[in-house]
C-alpha cells in the first residue's frame, strides 16, 4: 500500500485528488494540508511514501516545504501545479522533488505518476521536460558540477539518454540490450554520482555539459 499526503490550498482540488487516489486499491490517503507548513507537519506525523505538493500555497510555499520534507528523508515529493513555468520546474527539482506534473493531467496519468514516484523513479511531464531543457538554453555556461569520470562509456551513454527523457524500455531498445541491463546501469550511475533519482540525473547531465540543449 502506497501512503499519501495531499497538500493544496484549494479545498475542492485537494479533496478531489484525495477521492480519486483513495479509490485505487493500492493507494491510501493518510493526510491533507492546506499550506506548506502544515504539509511538513503532517508528513512528519504520518511518514507517507509520497506527498502531492502544490507549488503556490500560503504560510510556506511548496518549494520550501519540499526542501524540508526531502531533508527529513524517506518521503518522495510529486509537485502538482497549474503553472507550467521554467522557474518552478527548475526550482522544484532543485528542492528535491522526484516528479513534476500539471494539474490538468488526466486522472490515469496522476495515478501512474504517484506509483512511479513511490517506486523510486522520477517522473516529469513531457511539457515539463521540454521546458527544463529550454531553461538551460537561457542559462550561462556552468562548470562541470558533477564529475562523470567514474562512469564507464556505456554508463555515460545511458546517462545521456536519460537526459533526453527516454524510459528504461526505450533506452534498452536504442542500445539493443535487455531492460534489466539498463536498470543496472541506471542504478550504478545514481550510486557513482551520488544522485537521488532520474530527475537529479537529468540535471547532472546538463550541468556537466554531457548533453547540450538544442538552440
Amino acid at each position: 500500500m502506497i501512503r499519501l499526503v495531499i497538500a493544496d490550498d484549494q479545498d475542492m482540488v485537494r479533496e478531489g485528488f484525495a477521492a480519486l487516489l483513495a479509490a485505487q486499491p493500492d493507494l491510501e490517503v493518510v493526510g491533507q494540508a492546506s499550506d506548506g507548513l502544515r504539509a511538513v507537519e503532517v508528513t512528519r506525523q504520518q511518514k507517507p511514501d509520497v506527498v502531492l505538493m502544490d507549488v503556490r500555497m500560503p504560510r510556506m510555499d511548496g518549494l520550501e516545504a519540499t526542501r524540508m520534507i526531502v531533508a527529513d528523508g524517506g518521503t518522495k515529493v510529486l509537485m502538482l501545479t497549474t503553472f507550467d513555468l521554467d522557474e518552478y520546474v527548475y526550482a522544484a527539482l532543485r528542492a528535491g522533488a522526484s516528479g513534476f506534473l500539471l494539474k490538468d493531467a488526466p486522472a490515469a496519468e496522476l495515478v501512474h505518476a504517484v506509483r512511479v514516484v513511490a517506486s523510486g523513479e522520477a517522473l516529469l511531464a513531457p511539457s515539463v521536460t521540454r521546458r527544463l531543457i529550454e531553461d538551460f538554453t537561457k542559462r550561462p555556461a556552468v562548470q562541470a558540477v558533477p564529475s562523470l569520470g567514474a562512469l564507464t562509456s556505456r554508463e555515460t551513454e545511458v546517462l545521456a539518454l536519460i537526459a533526453q527523457g527516454l524510459s528504461n524500455q526505450e533506452i534498452a531498445a536504442a542500445l539493443v540490450v535487455a531492460e534489466q541491463t539498463v536498470k543496472t546501469h541506471v542504478s550504478r550511475i545514481l550510486a557513482k554520482l551520488e544522485l537521488r533519482d532520474r530527475a537529479q540525473a537529468v540535471i547532472a547531465a546538463y550541468e556537466s555539459g554531457l548533453v547540450k540543449p538544442r538552440s
